[in-house]
């Protein structure tokens, strides 16, 4: 069993510190400003990016500075944790696993030194569909094989920074369902050069958060075949392997908005004087904001643990899960406890606690749904009957 610490050493207090000055250039107003154009936010992920935040996860041989998932996941948190959000550049550390374990020497040399300087971005996760969801299985976008290249036809829904990404990891079905032994079998996975493709149609989509979302359609794309990552086929385990590491660096977002809803509360809190005397001083007020903390911190030790079985190389499925729950669910308590106790104040713009709710609500549904996570515990954790 991994050695769980539950302080951050002094390389991680100066990373959270290095991040934090960043992140105090980037104000509420700039992402409010954002927010409001629906733009994204390249001076941000760029500033990041320079300082080689976003290539933590990267090994050294390529450029990065091949830190563990916890120090990712600090990265995140502490982004998120300072008002400003993560989603527009999060992709690329959960991304990362499955190139790293999976693809060829040929691909990792080719493109994770520019990843890692920022000369190219890989932000894009092909892999949801109007008719796939959280079943991915039954997705219908397919790549068949011509010489020595693949043609890839199909649609694929909710796609997020695809316009602000040279690379994206597509899953496609190579070997039609009706032919293989099981469901997840004939799934490949690709590495992709976006970049002014021909049979790449994709349309924004207007989301109730400013995540860059995108519909995408592929009409007789060609791709290399030297695309594919790992065997063809294989595509499903590769994509499972790397699910880990999501779920934790997604509970980190989810913590980061948490602990800025409790700041906010705290602070307005105190200093809001009603009936003489502070309404924080009510239980009414009080008992919600002590209540979602004490969700945040026991959200939080699920994820340390999650995170230190994973660099450990130790199972964590259930961990990973269950962190990814526990916080999406304290980010939402958190942040109805801060509208709560802001009232009016707090669906208003200037506040920035609407934001931060709309962006935080995300996470209950995606990138799995929590329904979804209290099945699998269910049943791959404590034996119970599978209920779908």
């Amino acid at each position: 069993m991994a050695t769980i610490s539950l302080r951050l050493t002094d390389e991680q207090r100066a990373l959270e510190k290095g991040v934090t000055e960043i992140c105090k250039r980037y104000p509420g107003e700039y992402w409010r400003e954002l927010d409001a154009r629906r733009e994204y936010p390249e001076k941000f992920v760029d500033e990041l990016t320079q300082a080689g935040y976003l290539a933590a996860l990267i090994p050294q041989e390529y450029g990065g500075a091949g830190l563990p998932i916890r120090d990712g996941a600090l990265i995140l948190e502490t982004i998120h944790a300072n008002g400003g959000s993560a989603s527009a550049c999060h992709a690329q550390m959960y991304i990362m696993g499955t190139v790293l374990r999976h693809g060829s020497d040929a691909q990792k040399q080719k493109y994770l030194p520019k990843i890692a300087t920022g000369e190219l971005r890989l932000q894009a996760f092909g892999v949801t569909e109007p008719d796939a969801g959280s079943d991915t299985t039954k997705l219908k976008t397919t790549a068949v094989r011509k010489g020595d290249r693949y043609v890839v036809n199909g649609r694929k829904m909710f796609i997020s920074r695809a316009q602000q990404s040279d690379l994206m990891l597509l899953l496609a079905r190579t070997t039609p369902v009706e032919q293989v032994a099981r469901r997840t079998d004939g799934l490949s996975v690709f590495l992709v050069d976006i970049r002014g493709l021909n049979g790449l149609e994709i349309r924004p989509l207007r989301m109730m958060m400013n995540h860059s979302t995108n519909a995408l359609f592929f009409d007789n794309l060609e791709i290399p075949a030297s695309s594919l990552i790992g065997q063809e086929g294989k595509g499903f385990s590769y994509i499972l392997d790397g699910m880990n590491a999501e779920r934790i660096l997604v509970a980190s977002d989810s913590l980061g908005d948490a602990r800025w809803f409790i700041e906010k509360a705290v602070a307005y809190s105190s200093q809001r004087v009603i009936f003489g005397k502070p309404i924080g001083a009510n239980q009414g007020v009080q008992f919600p904001i002590a209540k979602a903390y004490m969700a945040i911190e026991a959200a939080d030790l699920m994820r340390t643990k999650a995170a230190k079985l994973f660099d450990a190389d130790i199972s964590c499925g259930p961990e990973a899960n269950m962190a990814k729950y526990l916080a999406s669910e304290a980010a939402i308590e958190a942040g109805n406890a801060c509208i709560d106790c802001h009232g009016g104040y707090g669906f208003a713009e200037e506040y920035d606690i609407e934001r931060k709710f709309r962006e935080s609500r995300l996470y209950r549904a995606a990138p799995i749904n929590n329904n979804l996570i209290m099945a699998y515990v269910g049943e791959h954790v404590l034996g119970m009957p599978r209920s779908y």
